[in-house]
């Protein structure tokens, strides 16, 4: 790192809140690995991975999903953790997390996931990651989680209270990430703060005991677009706007349909004032590679319907093969089951051996 990162760094840490200078310096330093990526793709190894609260949507498929195939096609090691245990950080059941876990490694499959390139996982099921929390929670402050801005920030939007675990989840998310030795994770703005955990709990062992984790990168996108559910808010199952991977023709029509628009007739653009229309060119856009507005000109007067039929053919005509492959997967149980299982045996002894550096770091080997 260049001596003003480290300046940013340290004065990250002493606020817990990130200035326009840190996240410029992070995402210079971001394009400056995005760069090398082409180049020099066996220098890094990514992981990234979801929380199995749902189904997956097209926000997911858009906002990560279609990048991490990209990346993984381009020779980079990848890793992807689904975090059944960090369901658990604000949520009171695990009621339905086996079928959450399960459709959302066929929606991966189906995507473009490669199993022979890219190692699927899930928390629960590696002993050693998680007992890495141990040692790593040694290594920060009460008071530095306390101010980290992403925990304050999910507790407020969950309801519930601070429980242990959400306090400490930007250091389980260090060990998912530091347990592979993973250099590049990629995120948007606001999860930069995990980011930064995560390097001061690397530099902070590697000072302390003995030189075993890189420092990762958060890997930004500032074109990333913003993917809004059909009714202009964040998309969200709970919300009743996401069009999930998982739906039919027909579910998807028919949820399209449902979305509400506004009285006015002319078709345009406009964020702020015509939240539903626009959101529903946005989706047409991100399927069709067009923009909202040339989409809007192109229906004009024809109104919301033609809006609604534009868009339900596009987004079905985009996802087909994407259905397709699900529905072979559907049939394929073992082989599905098999994927997980194999991506469990590989993170298992990944983690066996971090854990055993770890150990003999701390001489904690006899």
């Amino acid at each position: 790192m260049t001596l003003i990162s480290l300046m940013n760094f340290n004065n990250r840490e002493a606020t817990g809140v990130m200035s326009t200078d840190s996240f410029e310096a992070s995402l210079h330093r971001s394009d400056e690995i995005r760069a090398d990526l082409d180049k020099h793709p066996e220098k890094y190894l990514m992981l990234t991975g979801d929380r199995p609260t749902g189904r997956l949507h097209l926000g997911h498929y858009f906002g990560t999903i279609k990048e991490r195939v990209s990346l993984q096609n381009k020779g980079i090691a990848t890793n992807i953790i689904i975090a059944d245990y960090q369901v658990i950080t604000d949520r009171d059941t695990t009621e339905h997390i086996q079928d959450n876990v399960y459709n959302m490694v066929i929606d991966y499959l189906a995507c473009g996931i490669d199993p022979e390139k890219t190692m699927i996982f899930t928390h629960s099921a590696v002993p050693a990651l998680n007992q890495l929390m141990l040692p790593f929670l040694s290594l920060v402050t009460e008071s530095e989680l306390h101010r980290n801005p992403t925990v304050k920030a999910e507790m407020e939007a969950s309801g519930h209270a601070l429980t242990g675990l959400l306090l400490t989840y930007p250091v389980h998310q260090a060990c998912d990430i530091l347990f592979c030795k993973g250099n590049i994770v990629p995120v948007g703005k606001d999860q930069l703060p995990h980011i930064e955990v995560t390097r001061q709990i690397a530099r902070r062992f590697n000072e302390r005991y003995a030189p075993v984790f890189p420092e990762p990168e958060g890997l930004l996108n500032d074109e990333t677009p913003e993917i809004p559910g059909l009714d202009g808010r964040k998309m969200s199952k709970s919300y009743g706007n996401a069009i999930s991977l998982s739906f039919t023709e027909e579910e998807t029509a028919k949820l399209i349909k449902k979305s509400k628009t506004d009285s006015e007739r002319m078709i345009t653009y406009d964020k702020e004032g015509r939240p539903g229309v626009s959101a529903l060119l946005t989706t047409a856009a991100l399927c069709t590679g067009r923009s909202e507005v040339e989409i809007a000109e192109e229906i004009g007067n024809d109104g919301a319907g033609a809006l609604k039929k534009y868009v339900t053919e596009s987004v079905n005509t985009y996802l087909a093969p994407i259905r397709e492959r699900r529905r072979e997967l559907e049939g394929k149980k073992d082989y599905v089951l098999e994927v997980l299982h194999e991506g469990n045996r590989r993170a298992n002894e990944i983690a066996n051996t971090t854990l055993n550096e770890v150990r003999e770091a701390m001489h904690m080997v006899y």
